[in-house]
């Protein structure tokens, strides 16, 4: 309530991409110190063993996490989770730090509760935020969303996939492997069958070689067709994956309550937020059904209110994650949702 009545009218007074960082920089004002983060907790978190899930040989705290692309470097996970998250998933990281594409790159549709973003992979590069993460003081499960350097052609993007997933395989509790972000030159092309398969395979037998594995799993596009998302369950039978994050953003664009026009003058970029919610859950629906419930799959796209949360659950998605939902309607979503989820237990 506090979030939507004051915080967010003054933030979307202001650009997206200046709002973002302003927010975390009043998020560490805020959480940076103890008392700040007693209260942050107290008024965000919501306990109960019977919200707990494990997944993957993980034990979620509970189902509602934070999706990639708000913390890309891995600088304020700590405070993020006091927000009552049950995960958080920093990235996506590339082994090299890039500016990502031009500004302004981030733009919001208020009256279709949506953002379109073509970021590019913007990000400090594995290697500084693997320091960041070293400096953990939450319990709360951490995933890395790792991809290529926008230069990497994709014959070679391989080698980057390797570099950030043995960079990041001691500070972080599972992967995900980003191939559908529509923002970097032919990333999508690595969703086809044959590349990804040589991907997910290259990285389990890295995976499989350690001491003690990490789940992997793949994000994946909801512009992929059926007979796409066919491909994508095989890929996962044969490639032993551990699961599904459906699903990224989509170059879709109907339909929307601004002109045609006005969509045509911000351009290209992923569209995120309420317009997808319907997809997304069609997605994971899909996957679940057809595969006969043969692996998890996290439900993220739309998620705005807790109706939105349960007909993902209902769709078969084990686990939850906010990233537009969460940047309109503010933290007090997070504890909405587990209170309903325990509400069914």
């Amino acid at each position: 309530m506090i979030y939507k009545l004051f915080l967010r009218p003054f933030l979307f007074r202001i650009s997206p991409e200046k709002a973002h960082y302003l927010t975390f920089d009043l998020l560490k004002l805020a959480i940076g110190h103890a008392f700040g983060r007693f209260f942050a907790t107290c008024l965000y978190s919501f306990s109960n063993q019977k919200l707990k899930k494990q997944l993957f040989g993980l034990t979620f705290e509970n189902p509602v996490g934070l999706a990639a692309g708000l913390d890309k470097n891995a600088t304020h996970f700590n405070e993020l989770s006091c927000l009552g998250f049950g995960f958080i998933e920093i990235g996506t990281l590339t082994p090299k730090p890039q500016p990502g594409n031009d500004k302004p790159r981030l733009f919001r549709l208020p009256k279709d509760n949506a953002l379109i973003n073509r970021m590019g992979f913007n990000n400090i590069g594995v290697d500084e935020a693997v320091i960041k993460l070293k400096n953990r003081k939450t319990n709360t499960i951490l995933g890395g969303n790792i991809g290529k350097n926008k230069l990497t052609s994709n014959e070679d993007a391989i080698k980057d996939y390797e570099y950030c997933f043995l960079a990041l395989f001691d500070v972080v509790d599972y992967f995900v492997v980003n191939v559908s972000s529509p923002n970097t030159p032919n990333l999508r092309d690595l969703q086809d069958k044959e590349p990804l398969t040589h991907l997910l395979n290259h990285l389990q037998n890295i995976n499989n070689a350690k001491l003690k594995r990490k789940p992997i799993l793949l994000k994946i596009a909801p512009d992929l067709t059926n007979s796409q998302l066919d491909d994508i369950i095989e890929i996962v039978s044969v490639t032993k994956i551990d699961g599904i994050i459906a699903t990224n953003t989509t170059l879709a664009r109907e339909p929307l309550n601004y002109s045609k026009k006005f969509i045509e003058q911000i351009g290209m970029g992923g569209l995120s937020g309420k317009p997808l919610s319907k997809r997304s859950t069609e997605v994971i629906a899909y996957l679940k059904t057809t595969s006969k419930n043969a692996f998890p799959v996290i439900g993220v796209g739309g998620i705005h209110s807790v109706k939105d949360a349960m007909e993902k659950l209902d769709a078969g998605a084990d686990l939850l994650q906010l990233y537009t939902g969460f940047v309109y309607e503010g933290p007090s979503l997070i504890k909405k949702i587990n209170k309903a989820i325990l509400l069914r237990k």
